[in-house]
């Protein structure tokens, strides 16, 4: 598959658009004032105890206090508050890191009140950016996602990746992890691991025990709230994350964003670096690469795929609801049966675009069309999880139900991709209604008597819509005759296709338009 990434730097966002085989499969959008992203850490204060949510707010600088909720405390969290304490008594250079003696694990179903106190300073990760009125969601289990590995301070467990199916290859990336790993850190081995040879895992750990070593340093000199290490951008996370074989380019028309982009790509994969480069054309580089042309088409209410079927995208405060429309997609020589699943298919594959696209998130249902043959259902189940595979986000997909719909639950971190496709109508004004062609009328001739006798103009030519020129004009006694016996005065009316139903505007003796 080719994978290409196009980033558009403007003065206050960084759009990232990864197109896979041409075809626009994530928007990402970030703001350059961003300041609570998921994966930033931060010294927070517990402002408030919640007993009854068995959760805590905490300060963390954003306008809203962040929600805790006592099962994303992490179990050890009792060592990292008491070796944050030790940081901020300044007693840290006392005690290396690896010779520190963890507390006991918490209790999974313990309460919140006998782990934080009012008051209390505590280091937090953004696990869920502040969405709508609600603000960040944090944890106490800091975790530092690298190119291979994921660390995690206290903890001395080491994870394989499910996706890594041979028994001898997770066996060798333990024994190697265990090899090079440092005493109190927990590893977790990524998918793209898989037969990485030492010297690649080893540099990509000691990188991330140097972010955490970065933080220790920090904490004796700083005072809740504020922020102590930020994640990588966007555009690096999703490099770190999607970068492989398959990336062909990543074009981007910020100089100085290319120079930090190809400088990072260096150090996480030197052999790619030839592929980041910089785009110096005239259009704008979303339209160059036919991406601003997807995006309108990809969003809004009503989306339509090529072959005819469309699908309706309503979104509520709880929940998505997608309904699979065939459209003028039918084969005459299929059955109904047939017809149903070729479109349903088709569907699901969009579907599974517009969830990565929208970066949708809670539960969505989905109201295919109906089929009545059981092994249809299975294939439709079976291809919508296929595709879902590619989706990087924590997802589950359940089986049709009687009634042919389609769950899906998906994790949503961050607020919802949106684009506005849909413009304000300039004749209704967005109200869905308009002005009678009586009181349109009106006011032409009000503006007729202003400036014939207080602009005192001696030619004028009006110009209008053709439905309200034949109006005007047709007919022994038309309006334009009435005019005429008034003011003593010809006044000549213009018939312009383009104009919208109530569109009017006034041109004196020199044909310039006279601004009423």
């Amino acid at each position: 598959m080719n994978k290409e990434l196009i980033i558009d730097s403007n003065v206050s966002e960084v759009n990232i658009a990864l197109l896979e085989d041409k075809s626009l499969v994530e928007l990402h959008k970030e703001q350059n004032n961003n300041n609570f992203t998921v994966g930033d850490v931060f010294l927070g204060k517990v402002h408030k105890i919640m007993p009854g949510l068995n959760a805590a707010f905490v300060d963390v600088g954003y306008k809203k206090d962040a929600f805790l909720h006592y099962l994303d405390l992490g179990p050890q969290v009792r060592s990292m508050n008491n070796y944050t304490r030790l940081l901020q008594q300044g007693r840290g250079d006392k005690i290396s890191f690896e010779k520190f003696k963890p507390e006991p694990d918490i209790e999974k179903s313990g309460k919140i009140t006998k782990v934080l106190n009012p008051g209390q300073e505590i280091l937090v990760q953004i696990a869920k950016e502040p969405i709508s009125t609600k603000g960040p969601r944090i944890s106490t289990e800091i975790s530092f996602p690298g190119r291979f590995l994921v660390l995690l301070p206290f903890s001395n467990k080491i994870s394989i990746s499910q996706k890594i199916r041979s028994k001898e290859e997770r066996g060798r990336l333990k024994r190697l992890i265990m090899s090079i790993k440092p005493a109190n850190y927990g590893v977790i081995v990524r998918t793209v691991a898989e037969n990485k040879k030492v010297a690649e895992l080893d540099t990509d750990l000691r990188n991330l025990v140097e972010k955490w070593k970065k933080i220790s340093a920090k904490l004796p000199h700083l005072k809740a709230p504020q922020k102590v290490l930020r994640e990588l951008d966007r555009t690096s996370a999703i490099l770190r994350d999607l970068l492989n074989e398959s990336f062909n380019n990543i074009y981007i028309n910020d100089p100085v964003l290319y120079d930090e982009i190809k400088t990072y790509i260096g150090q996480i994969a030197p052999d790619k670096q030839d592929i980041v480069k910089l785009y110096k054309g005239k259009q704008p580089v979303f339209e160059h690469f036919n991406v601003e042309k997807q995006i309108r088409n990809s969003f809004g209410k009503t989306v339509t795929i090529k072959s005819g079927v469309y699908l309706i995208i309503e979104h509520t405060e709880a929940l998505h609801v997608i309904d699979v429309n065939s459209g003028h997609r039918v084969n005459k020589d299929n059955s109904q049966e047939q017809n149903a699943l070729a479109t349903n298919i088709e569907a699901a594959t969009e579907i599974a675009r517009q969830l990565r696209l929208r970066d949708m998130g809670g539960i969505i249902v989905i109201d295919f069309i109906d089929m009545h043959d059981a092994r249809n259902r299975k294939k439709l189940f079976e291809h919508m999880r296929e595709q879902m595979v590619r989706d990087r986000a924590k997802h589950t997909v359940l089986p049709p139900t009687k009634f042919g719909l389609i769950q899906i639950t998906r994790q949503r971190v961050r607020t919802e991709t949106s684009v506005e496709v849909m413009e304000q109508c300039p004749v209704c004004n967005g109200t869905g209604k308009i002005k009678s062609s009586v009181t349109v009328i009106d006011d032409i001739e009000n503006n007729l008597e202003y400036l014939l006798h207080d602009q005192n103009e001696s030619k004028l030519t009006l110009a209008v819509h053709p439905f309200i020129y034949a109006y005007l004009t047709k007919g022994l006694f038309s309006k334009q005759w009435k005019w005429y016996w008034e003011y003593k005065k010809w006044i000549k009316i213009k018939m312009m296709k383009h104009y919208h139903l109530l569109e009017y505007h006034f041109f004196d003796k020199n044909k310039d338009e006279i601004k009423h």
